[in-house]
């Protein structure tokens, strides 16, 4: 306790509490984990509406599921292997496959940096390249990386979360890396190609060749 102010209560105590049928200690947890689900199911189905369609049920399968789960597991990547699990049935049920924009995680840098218009055009490029290679991965790679790198899960909650053993954690984001960073270097070696063919065109169209008639 600090300043006369109680910790909160530990995920373990209100998963405790909401399983004996509190339903505010449950309220805690989604309110907890509301931002976390909401992304992990974005990853998956790309589509914000149908994230948080498929955020709400998750919450509510998980609720019901509470009787099911270990007192001494931990409950974030339990709930986010729920949450994931119902975002994974609500992309198959679609008739189309809508291209990933991943939202990314907050934003924690203590100042904003002013870019130029060609720093932003440029950092603007990069982040659609990014965006568009996660897309060309497969849906377990795409979590493997937003769950190390975006969400900050350890090791531990991967496994639990993914639904593998923790010693495939490693081999899955490694192999999950070498395809992203692959299909980067190809969208990267493409725009360059498209930018030099856009720069030839401008230097031709500056010789001040006639034009036709």
């Amino acid at each position: 306790m600090q300043d006369g102010i109680p910790p909160a209560p530990d995920d373990s105590a209100l998963a405790n509490a909401a399983r004996a049928g509190d339903i505010g200690a449950y309220e805690t947890l989604v309110r907890r984990y509301q931002d976390l689900a909401l992304r992990t199911a974005y990853v998956v189905v790309g589509d914000a509406s149908e994230a948080e369609d498929a955020v709400q049920d998750a919450f509510m399968k998980a609720y019901h599921a509470l009787p099911r789960f270990r007192p001494d597991a931990p409950f974030r990547p339990w709930l986010l292997r729920i949450v994931a699990n119902e975002a994974r049935n609500r992309r198959k049920a679609r008739a189309r496959r809508d291209g990933l924009a991943l939202r990314a995680a907050e934003t924690r840098s203590a100042g904003q940096v002013i870019l130029t218009p060609d720093e932003a055009a440029l950092l603007a490029e990069q982040r659609a390249a990014l965006l568009r290679a996660l897309d060309g991965l497969t849906v377990a790679d795409r979590l493997a990386v937003a769950y190390r790198y975006f969400f900050d899960l350890s090791e531990a909650e991967m496994s639990e979360a993914l639904g593998i053993a923790r010693g495939t954690v490693k081999s899955r984001l490694s192999r999950a890396l070498g395809r992203l960073r692959e299909t980067v270097v190809r969208e990267r070696d493409g725009e360059d190609r498209r930018r030099d063919d856009r720069t030839s065109g401008a230097a031709g169209s500056a010789d001040g060749r006639p034009g036709d008639g």
